[in-house]
């Protein structure tokens, strides 16, 4: 005998929530109102586009609310105002919300009856905060997941009600990774629902040990630093990619500098002073880092597309660049 179907709000902005409503949908749920970053400016032209999760709401006839803020007593008090009124007429069993990007004040928690749900990208209570799936591959973690989390006033320090294990594989990237994550959230919601539906979701306490927090990823960070050992910086290149990537500077000898973005290497034994090219020809540019060496493998130049490096040394014929 299935569960019965609940009326569910969604708050969510990127693909990784679009792909979790997506699955509430499938499952037979109501979803009355969604909610859902402003839309945004975005590709060459600057245009403002509606986030994955409006996109896949509108192609669903599903009420949208878009507000930049839902504090009332906020910078922006008419959006929240209205946002809590459209909360209110949606009369929602529970809310679930995924990437959505926004802070919930304690109104928002205890409209609905069954509360809210949160699809965090990490077995918590690692890497609580905005980029958990990155600082997992940064830091060398074999393994993440999934946790179902009833939501409190902290940040994602509430009570766990479901979790799911997902191996983070060698080669993985934050895009690989994602795509995994999103898919695992999605399943998990679903059964989550499923439960809260039948009455027997049952809430674990997170322990107080192992907490750690996933900063939000800043560009700043992009540059890579050769002082660091290889290993570091390779999980960094992958922890990185789509987003901001790595870089680093390109002194090629004919008074021109290229920060280089670097999309794929690998640890290989060498030893130099960090930075040092210690090997630059065919296909193969190794440079000297603090502990080993890294291979560099594919590339980007300002302006253009992501090439092995064989393209870029065949682009320099006198190899004789330097790393900054």
């Amino acid at each position: 005998m299935s569960s019965p179907a609940l009326r569910v709000a969604f708050a969510g902005t990127p693909e990784f929530a679009a792909v979790a409503l997506d699955a509430i949908l499938a499952a037979g749920h109501t979803v009355p109102l969604v909610l859902t970053q402003p839309d945004r400016p975005a590709g060459r032209g600057m245009k403002l586009q509606a986030s994955p999760v409006k996109q896949l709401a509108q192609q669903h006839g599903i009420a949208v609310a878009q507000p930049h803020s839902l504090k009332l007593d906020g910078k922006y008090p008419d959006e929240a105002a209205a946002a809590r009124d459209a909360l209110l007429a949606a009369a929602p069993d529970v809310m679930v919300v995924a990437a959505y990007g926004l802070i919930l004040p304690q109104w928002t928690l205890s409209l609905p009856r069954l509360g809210c749900l949160n699809i965090h990208g990490s077995l918590l209570p690692r890497w609580r905060g905005a980029a958990p799936i990155h600082r997992a591959i940064e830091a060398g973690d074999s393994e993440t997941g999934i946790t179902i989390m009833q939501m409190d006033a902290g940040l994602d320090t509430g009570d766990m009600l479901l979790i799911a294990r997902e191996a983070i594989r060698p080669d993985d990237t934050t895009t690989a990774l994602h795509d995994r994550l999103a898919a695992l959230g999605a399943r998990c919601i679903v059964d989550a629902l499923a439960q809260a539906a039948a009455g027997a979701l049952q809430a674990t306490p997170q322990p107080a040990e192992g907490v750690t927090y996933a900063h939000k990823i800043e560009k700043a960070e992009a540059a890579i630093d050769w002082r660091q050992p290889a290993a570091d910086i390779e999980r960094r290149i992958r922890a990185f990619d789509p987003f901001p990537g790595t870089t680093f500077v390109l002194r090629n000898g004919k008074g021109q500098d290229d920060v280089i973005k670097l999309w794929r290497a690998s640890v290989v034994p060498g030893s130099g002073v960090p930075g040092e090219v210690l090997q630059a020809e065919g296909d193969t540019l190794v440079v000297a880092c603090g502990a080993q060496a890294l291979a560099l493998h594919t590339l980007q130049r300002p302006g253009g597309k992501r090439v092995a490096v064989s393209a870029l040394l065949a682009a320099l014929p006198t190899k004789a660049f330097k790393l900054g």
